[in-house]
């Protein structure tokens, strides 16, 4: 146990799930350092602001944790934690610059008998086959004697406090025995629900891709439902209630897959296994079926529009929410643009609302310009995209309001009971 203590942390990456490690690090093991190589991150953490909102400025302020963008603070850390994102770039191929970039900084700085553990997400292979490497050609440390790697697939759900990093068992893994005792023991210090060890590095990187996969997956089955029952003219919801009574029925629900977990790590593990020879069927169709809903959302909501004899000239149309999931200020790979763009397809103008996401980010990543909800009226269509609780406190009657006569009402995630609509509201939910 008192081994355990004696590490020197050092987090690289203070994004969602760096700053989370990277607290819990610092409350049980001296001298702990949060690196990030933005120094504006940095300098807001420094004054106890969180812009992801994960964590509260009381907790920053109080922490011993070291923030830090200069690289030889990181000198003398014994176990680094690695936890910097891994997207997809447009072709929906891997992206590996952040990772190979975080494991070049590693290199300039680790010392002897250091070990390195990795939490992005990633196929089975790029801990040992491209990030030891990287390290062992700019360190001029040898792998395996000189220092030694681990995984650690990070289980943090953003937005989620039920599900924190202490409550979640980690699953660990090591190059070899004493490494994985190593990092078992580290994490088992700040983990109160324990830690698991996985039989290898390959083992615990396949583990955490396929969570996510699955995931995926039962929401794209999901989705597809929602279009076949849309045909037949059945609500969904309705669908999953009834099927929901029977004990072993799986509860999920349609939406928009975004994130940058579940709409990207299929893509990780399909590209490795394209790698080694085999064409993936059903996790790619999954993917098909998730990144075509903002289209399919679209086009129902301007059929909807035409049905009730409207044209389309200078329509309007209203969307609340941007972020990836509710209560969230995280936009990446969010599946929202995807609806505005099929819209701007048929010449309609559209707003978008968000109080969680932030105002730059919106117009740096996707060129979209947020508005105030109180814009929202006389609107052809309204889309409420993205279940924030403050959309959830809106009375049913009020998102009515904000709509012309004959105006289309679209409810992405069947949040709104259409029994409490006023009569004549024409109201579709997925």
């Amino acid at each position: 146990r008192t081994m355990a203590f004696s590490e020197k942390i050092g987090v690289i990456g203070l994004g969602y799930v760096g700053l989370p490690v990277a607290l819990a690090f610092a409350k049980k093991y001296p001298g702990a350092i949060g690196f990030d190589i933005s120094k504006e991150r940095i300098a807001e953490l420094t004054k106890a602001i969180d812009r992801t909102k994960e964590t509260p400025a009381e907790e920053l302020k109080n922490s011993k944790l070291k923030f830090s963008s200069n690289l030889d603070d990181l000198k003398g850390v014994t176990l680094f934690v690695v936890c910097v994102p891994t997207p997809v770039d447009r072709n929906n191929r891997p992206d590996l610059y952040p990772l190979v970039s975080a494991s070049e900084t590693v290199g300039k700085v680790i010392g002897k008998g250091a070990i390195v553990v990795y939490e992005s997400t990633v196929y089975p292979g790029v801990t040992e086959d491209i990030c030891g490497p990287i390290i062992e050609r700019i360190s001029g440390l040898k792998r395996g004697v000189d220092f030694k790697l681990g995984y650690s697939p990070e289980r943090i759900n953003p937005g989620d406090r039920e599900h924190a990093l202490e409550k979640v068992i980690k699953v660990v893994s090591g190059e070899d025995a004493e490494s994985l005792e190593r990092i078992a023991a580290a994490y088992a210090g700040i983990v109160d629900a324990g830690v698991y060890k996985a039989k290898s590095i390959k083992v615990a990187e396949a583990a955490k891709v396929i969570e996510n996969t699955q995931r995926d997956l039962n929401i794209a089955f999901m989705n597809e439902l929602s279009i076949i029952f849309d045909k037949l003219g059945i609500r969904t919801k309705d669908v999953l209630e009834a099927a929901g009574t029977k004990w072993n029925f799986l509860r999920f629900s349609p939406g928009l897959v975004g994130g940058h977990c579940i709409g990207v790590d299929p893509y990780y593990l399909t590209m490795k296994a394209e790698e080694v020879g085999y064409h993936p069927q059903v996790i790619l169709s999954g993917r098909r079926i998730n990144d075509g809903m903002g289209k399919f959302i679209a086009e129902k909501a301007i059929k909807l529009r035409v049905a009730s004899g409207e044209n389309l000239k200078d329509a309007r149309a209203g969307i609340l929410g941007l972020t990836f999931k509710e209560n969230v200020p995280d936009i990446r790979n969010s599946r929202v643009p995807d609806i505005i763009r099929e819209l701007k397809e048929f010449g309609v103008k559209t707003l978008v609302h968000d109080p969680h996401a932030l105002g730059d980010e919106a117009q740096h990543e996707y060129g979209i310009k947020l508005s105030d909800i109180q814009d929202f009226r006389d609107l052809d269509i309204l889309i409420v995209a993205v279940s924030h609780r403050e959309f959830l406190d809106i009375p049913p009657h009020q998102f009515a309001k904000m709509l012309r006569p004959g105006g289309v009402l679209v409810d992405v995630k069947s949040v709104i009971d259409p029994s409490d609509l006023p009569k004549g509201t024409i109201f579709w939910s997925l």
